[in-house]
């Protein structure tokens, strides 16, 4: 299955006959990264997840959950009570296909919250996304 993804991934990468200059749209994307975050942080994560979410969007979460589509992944993260939750993040590393509709990122992330008792928790962890440019030209990501 692995394999297969792989395959796909590069197929989708490489399949294009448009040449644009990456470092714009890598530049685009990083940007793109930037203002989620931002987001996150003045609006709440439900609110920016859903914002910056493909309607078909496809989000992995605890014990391999899929969560699919971004009323759904807005109703996920409101479920959460995530009030006292802070989410910080930026790209180590971002790829784009060949013509520039498609991008991906990863990096690390650090999720801050507090238990029932008050003290504080912070989870570090590394994300990938995938991103895919809308008719309208901005990016949303469909997978995360």
């Amino acid at each position: 299955m692995k394999n297969l993804l792989l395959v796909c991934f590069v197929v989708l990468f490489s399949s294009c006959s448009q040449s644009i200059d990456k470092s714009a749209v890598k530049h685009e994307i990083f940007q793109r990264e930037k203002a989620f975050e931002k987001m996150a942080l003045e609006l709440g994560i439900a609110q920016a997840f859903y914002f910056f979410a493909d309607t078909n969007a496809v989000i992995l979460r605890e014990n391999d959950s899929l969560i699919k589509g971004n009323e759904n992944i807005r109703n996920y993260y409101e479920s959460k009570n995530l009030s006292n939750a802070t989410v910080n993040w930026s790209p180590d590393f971002i790829e784009v296909s060949d013509c520039g509709t498609l991008a991906y990122t990863y990096g690390k992330y650090i999720w801050k919250t507090r238990n029932e008792s008050g003290e504080a928790i912070e989870i570090k962890g590394v994300f990938h996304t995938v991103w895919k440019k809308q008719k309208d030209g901005s990016w949303k990501y469909v997978w995360d």
